[in-house]
This record gives C-alpha cells, sequence and structure tokens, in this order.
C-alpha cells in the first residue's frame, strides 16, 4: 500500500495519546495551541480524537486515519520505554515494518553518542518509508509518516515541530486571509421554527458555515455562528440577517 501523499488533503486532525489524559491525571494543552498555530496560517482543526495507551485500539485508530488523506499530527507515545506504543502502532496500522531510519540514527548518534545504544535508538525505529520531523529542544527527532506526523508529548518540542511540518510540507495550504465569525443573537424563537430559512442560507452559501447554539443558561435565544473567510462569511450573514427579519423574527445581540 502507498502511503505517500497523493493529493491535497482537505481537513486536520489530531490524536492525542496517554491514558494519563484520559484518567485526569494531565490535562491536553495541545488542541488549544495547535487552533491557534493553524488559524495564524489561515488554517482550521477539523477533529480531534483521545486514545489511551491500550495498542489494540491506538492501532485501530490508526489504521483508520491513515486510510483517508487528512493531514494528522499525534502527540505522545514515541519514546524508547515499554508504554510507548505509538511507532509500533503506527507500522502495524500501515502493515509495514519497522526499521532503524537512518538519518534519525546519525541524530541520536551525534546526540547521544555511545549512549544512544542500546535503548535509546529505539525513538528512531519508525514505520519503513518515514522521515524526519526535527526537534529543536533536544534533537529526538520525530517522524512524518504520509500525511500523518509523530511528535512528542512535551509541548516545548511538539508544538516547534508543528509549525516546522506546516512550513516546510503544506505551505500551498496556508492562507494570508483568516476565517472570521459573524455572531447573531435570535430571540424568543424555538428551533424548530428555524430549520427551513437556515437550509436554505446554508444551500445558497455553501462556502461557508452555519451553527446555531440554544443558550445553556435557560435564556431563550439561540446564538447563530457565520464562519468562513471574510467576504464569504459577510454575504452569508446578511443573507441570514435579511432572511430572519422577513420571517418577523426577534434578534438580539450581534445584529448589524
Amino acid at each position: 500500500m502507498d502511503h505517500s501523499p497523493s493529493s491535497v488533503a482537505q481537513r486536520i486532525g489530531i490524536v492525542l495519546i496517554g491514558d494519563e489524559l484520559l484518567s485526569g491525571k494531565r490535562q491536553d494543552k495541545h488542541m488549544p495551541r495547535v487552533i491557534e498555530i493553524l488559524d495564524a496560517r489561515g488554517m482550521e482543526l477539523s477533529w480531534a480524537r483521545m486514545v489511551g495507551d491500550d495498542a489494540g485500539l491506538l492501532e485501530a485508530t490508526l489504521r483508520e486515519t491513515l486510510a483517508g488523506n487528512d493531514i494528522v499530527f499525534s502527540f505522545g507515545g514515541i519514546g524508547a520505554t515499554p508504554d510507548d506504543r505509538t511507532r509500533q502502532c503506527a507500522a502495524a496500522a500501515a502493515g509495514v515494518a519497522l526499521e532503524f531510519n537512518a538519518e534519525g540514527r546519525a541524530l541520536l548518534e551525534a546526540r547521544f553518542g555511545d549512549e544512544a545504544y542500546p535503548k535509546r535508538i529505539h525513538m528512531v525505529e519508525w514505520p519503513v518509508g518515514a522521515t524526519v520531523i526535527p526537534n529543536p529542544v533536544n534533537q529526538v527527532p520525530g517522524f512524518k509518516f504520509g500525511h500523518h506526523h509523530f511528535v512528542p508529548g512535551f509541548p516545548s518540542m511538539a508544538w516547534p515541530m508543528i509549525e516546522w511540518v506546516l512550513d516546510t510540507h503544506y505551505p500551498h495550504l496556508q492562507r494570508a486571509e483568516r476565517n472570521v465569525e459573524r455572531l447573531l443573537e435570535v430571540l424568543d424563537t424555538p428551533e424548530s421554527a428555524l430549520i427551513d430559512l437556515m437550509q436554505q442560507v446554508m444551500d445558497a452559501h455553501p462556502d461557508v458555515r452555519i451553527a446555531c447554539l440554544p443558550n445553556a443558561s435557560g435564556k431563550r435565544s439561540i446564538e447563530f455562528g457565520v464562519r468562513g473567510t471574510p467576504v464569504a462569511a459577510d454575504n452569508a450573514f446578511t443573507a441570514l440577517v435579511a432572511a430572519l427579519e422577513a420571517a418577523d423574527v426577534p434578534l438580539g445581540r450581534g445584529r448589524p
């Protein structure tokens, strides 16, 4: 099976790995920072998964994500201790063998000398076909495999490595124009009364995302959000406001 990139990936996802995240021992810090990193490049996160250290579940997760064409960043589990299983699970999910990567081996030998053996060297035992993601903090690399990018769980290392991946391998997906979100409050109106109206606006403006969020505090209101490039979002927002006004729906905050 060919796991090299064959076409432009349309979505970006993250896989957060570790029992400590699911037990509550540690709180995830990666997703908020990834969102910021992507936003600075006019890009957006489409999905996130959190998986424990169970090898079977991790392998199944990676098998599913590898079957698609999404850009995926995977955090954690690439060390040399027995609980670090990401390298092995990635290879098994892809149906390829593990090998000691030549460039990765050179980096470890330069960093640790003879102390790279016999244990540390396993940190560069990657699926066949993987390539290096440089680590600017301690020079222990992560690896890229197709559109999947495996980095450490440590934020100080992972975040600059992600930025390097985006700027090195995906500059063509970056946009100078960031997406914006226009918000509008609808008052005293049930969601059911807005379904057809919302669908009509969505059908007319497929280049934006429109969502409605009922108030959770008990207030009888709904927040509409329109997200997209500035021009597209403004056009869709204007159409949404016009449709609501034509239907005599009372509007609150956000009305232009």
